[in-house]
């Protein structure tokens, strides 16, 4: 892995993609362990979840049904601290029970507006799942339920995670370069 430049910044390589798949795999097999005699409804929060969401579902051993929503709540580096519903869950969730995939939970204000609309749908129960976690950064009173991997408050990008639309599709995450 070599350093890259996306638009205007530097990244220098951080997680390869089998540091990340053995966080997945983990993650599949304990929620597994919880649901095996369920059958959750895995939400995805687009567009970024495409990637983790994929490999996530391969490992989860049990019977599952999956559906996405869309929000927005960056734009460059920084969180706008709004939050806009792009696009709703598409299925009937109600007393159904739900586990929220994320991508990367850092300020918590997508996941606590997603939370809330989920709750809205009368699910029998919600859990939160997310590859990526910033203690540092999460300001919020949600329990993170599952957790592939804690990391520095530092902007990332990499398997699902972009800059500006950019760098989604690498298999490795990268992290901007400090001096930038």
């Amino acid at each position: 892995m070599d350093e890259i430049t996306i638009h205007d910044k530097t990244f220098v390589p951080y997680i390869t993609f089998e540091e990340l798949e053995h966080a997945i795999k983990m993650m599949a097999n304990t929620i597994y362990q919880q649901y095996r005699n369920e059958t959750p409804i895995f939400v995805g929060v687009l567009n970024g979840v495409v990637m983790f969401m994929s490999d996530f579902l391969k490992q989860y051993k049990g019977s599952c049904e999956i559906s996405f929503l869309q929000m927005q709540s960056y734009e460059g580096l920084k969180s706008t601290g709004k939050v806009r519903n792009l696009m709703d869950i598409g299925m009937d969730i109600s007393n159904r029970h739900v586990i929220i995939m994320e991508d990367i939970v850092d300020t918590g204000n997508t996941l606590e507006a997603l939370y809330d609309l989920v709750r809205k749908k009368s699910a029998k129960s919600v859990k939160i799942a997310t590859l990526l976690y910033k203690p540092e950064a999460y300001k919020k009173d949600l329990d993170i339920d599952f957790i592939g991997m804690s990391i520095p408050d530092k902007f990332v990008v990499g398997y699902g995670l972009d800059y500006n639309r950019l760098g989604r599709n690498l298999p490795d995450i990268y992290q901007v370069k400090t001096n930038e």
